[in-house]
């Protein structure tokens, strides 16, 4: 697991935000948590519980506040603010920054940034983006793909059959996210996010035959860039003395961040359709979610016949 700031460059890049302070490299600054801050009693002084490692953002109300104020009490208010070493401040709705704040910015080297997106618009996004950013990570090796809108991340020995696996789910009109490694981020306690590394992204090693381009080949509906994880098979060698869940009474679970995911492992031997299987496991997940299970129709069915048979 792992967790490390979001750069300022990509968030303004992403956000499509104007730097006011183009002699500041955003690069070198970065924004270690994911929550934002609105100063209030900060512009009236009052600093006690300032969470100053949140970026800062400054809307209508702010702005008309600061209105009131004489130039001179404004300066004093942007001078104390600054200084507090905050990752960067965010102008909205268009609002052009003074002279006194810019100076301040560039005195204490905090980047100066906006937009003209309404302050309550944006920072959802900016909040749901940088969560995306700084949500704890992992790595596996597998292979992740959206089967009806379900996230199948698929696991197994190298050379057990994933790749394969995925090319034909991709033919069979479903979307490639991940191949060989999935980089997941765990969004909030009950989302996990897959996606490829971006050097491997629409790739897909077939051994034999080398790397082929998904998106190239078939077209960019068979690709995607990030899916919700909902679903784990885990491919495995067959072996004869082993005993395989052949009703699903219990679901496995595999622990990917803390958040404990369904995992069917699924044998493999000559003969079968993985890529069916595969989307046959999807749907059924799907359908469980939605309230339907077999295992619990099947016996309803036995309790009938049983109870039919007892009325004779």
């Amino acid at each position: 697991m792992k967790k490390k700031g979001a750069k300022l460059s990509d968030i303004a890049r992403q956000l499509s935000l104007v730097n006011f302070t183009d002699k500041i490299n955003l690069e070198e600054h970065s924004v270690l948590i994911p929550d934002i801050n609105r100063p209030a009693l900060q512009l009236n002084g009052f600093y006690e519980h300032f969470e100053a490692e949140r970026i800062q953002l400054l809307g209508m109300v702010e702005n008309a506040y600061l209105r009131q104020k004489s130039p001179e009490e404004r300066a004093d208010i942007f001078e104390t603010l600054l200084s507090h070493d905050i990752p960067a401040m965010i102008l909205c709705r268009s609002f052009e920054p003074e002279d006194s704040l810019l100076e301040a910015a560039y005195r204490h080297n905090i980047p100066l940034l906006g937009t003209s997106a309404a302050t309550s618009q944006f920072s959802s996004e900016l909040i749901y983006y940088l969560n995306l950013q700084l949500s704890p990570a992992t790595s596996i090796h597998g292979v992740l793909v959206d089967v009806y809108g379900e996230g199948l991340l698929i696991t197994g020995e190298s050379g057990i059959g994933k790749s394969e696996a995925a090319l034909e789910l991709v033919r069979r009109g479903h979307r490639l996210v991940a191949d060989d490694v999935v980089e997941i981020r765990k969004i909030n306690e009950h989302t996990l996010r897959g996606s490829a590394p971006g050097v491997l992204r629409h790739l897909i090693e077939l051994r034999g035959i080398g790397i082929i381009d998904v998106k190239s080949l078939f077209g960019v509906e068979c690709v995607k860039d990030s899916q919700n994880i909902d679903l784990v098979i885990r491919l495995q060698e067959w072996k004869p003395d082993q005993e395989y869940d052949r009703l699903g009474l219990n679901d496995e679970h595999m622990d990917i961040l803390g958040k404990d995911v369904v995992c069917h492992s699924l044998p493999i031997r000559p003969g079968r359709n993985l890529a069916v299987i595969c989307e046959t496991a999807a749907v059924n997940h799907r359908q469980k979610k939605m309230g339907y299970n077999a295992v619990e129709e099947l016996y309803r069915r036995m309790e009938d016949n049983m109870g039919e048979r007892l009325d004779r």
